[in-house]
């Protein structure tokens, strides 16, 4: 569904040196004279969460601020981390009056997350989950009927039958 995207982001942070990905204006793109395009929400949020799984530790919301190219005022950074918040996607802890920011799980974890979104807003489940595995390739429907019979994918789970 629209604006829920956690993504990868294109041209967000790659956790090389220097700048972090970031042009000479500041931002990430074309660069020059002009500012910045606008990004979009989910496009937002998909670049904290890339910047946060770069960070090393837990981070402030002026670190992850300083990875997106200053560009962004603070208060629309913690916008998007609260937002993320409330998403479950990232956790935080109190570090006096601020808060440190972690992803709450990998990439594999967030994709899952996005689709459980997903099917969660959907009010025909069955028919969303139906056409799902309907069109699985024949590699992944095998994964998913090791998993539903209680085998890894790579095969059965420990202390299985």
């Amino acid at each position: 569904m629209g604006g829920k995207s956690f993504g990868r982001a294109l041209g967000a942070p790659s956790g090389r040196g220097g700048s972090g990905g970031a042009d000479a204006s500041g931002g990430y793109g074309a660069g020059g004279p002009e500012r910045a395009r606008r990004r979009g929400q989910g496009e937002l949020e998909a670049q904290v969460l890339t910047a946060l799984h770069h960070a090393p530790e837990p981070v402030s919301a002026a670190w992850v601020q300083e990875r997106l190219g200053g560009d962004l005022a603070y208060t629309t950074v913690m916008t998007i981390l609260s937002r993320l918040h409330a998403k479950k996607a990232v956790t935080r802890e109190r570090s006096g009056r601020a808060y440190l920011w972690t992803p709450a799980a990998d990439e594999a974890g967030l994709a899952a997350l996005r689709m459980r979104r997903v099917l969660d807003g959907e009010p025909d489940r069955d028919a969303v989950l139906t056409s799902f595995v309907s069109a699985l390739s024949a590699h992944d429907e095998q994964v998913l009927r090791a998993l539903l019979d209680g085998e890894g994918p790579g095969g059965p789970a420990p202390g299985g039958d």
